[in-house]
């Protein structure tokens, strides 16, 4: 199967996208937390949410339509689970990943450009996709107008595949986020 990495098509894509993105909260929360961290992730992918994150990424991308990039099947090899880690074999137009930067007005955030997510199923891994996604990441980030002209992201540090990619790609430790319940008294 080819895959073609393109601009996200709310249009064609939102479904696929979102497929992926369950399947992204749901490995950050089974892989690199234990059965707390799972349930937190689960508990919170609701409808509502599914409709506040997707309309948070049409007004992302109405800012710069590369804020979301998505890995797109062409065709089927019979490959099992390429449409967005359900089991399922990809068929044409299947979205199989993708990579979310956020638009240049939010850089300030973090004084750089930030990945907020990249996600590639299980299957597709290893094949060149998360490579081709990384690199329309570089290049709108290098179009970006940045208070320091650097890349950031978030990634567990127990998630070691996920590390050694960001590695290869010379990504360093940069501080460290800490985090606390909004609901402590």
């Amino acid at each position: 199967m080819t895959v073609v990495v393109r601009p996200y098509d709310p249009e064609t894509d939102a479904e696929g996208l979102y497929d992926c993105k369950l399947a992204f909260e749901r490995g950050l929360g089974e892989n690199t937390g234990g059965d707390d961290k799972a349930a937190v992730y689960e508990g919170k992918l609701t409808d509502g949410y599914r409709d506040r994150w997707l309309a948070w990424v049409e007004r992302c991308v109405a800012d710069d339509e590369r804020c979301v990039t998505v890995a797109v099947a062409e065709g089927d090899d019979g490959a099992a689970d390429g449409g967005g880690g359900d089991g399922a074999a990809a068929e044409a137009g299947d979205v199989v990943g993708y990579v979310f930067v956020l638009p240049e007005r939010l850089a300030m955030i973090w004084d750089a450009a930030v990945v907020n997510e990249l996600y590639v199923a299980p299957d597709r891994r290893g094949t060149g996709v998360a490579d081709d996604l990384m690199a329309a990441a570089v290049d709108l980030a290098g179009d970006q107008s940045l208070p320091l002209d650097r890349i950031v992201l978030d990634v567990d540090p127990a998630n070691e595949r996920a590390r050694a990619f960001y590695d290869r790609y010379g990504f360093e430790p940069w501080g460290e986020m800490v985090a606390r319940p909004i609901d402590l008294g």
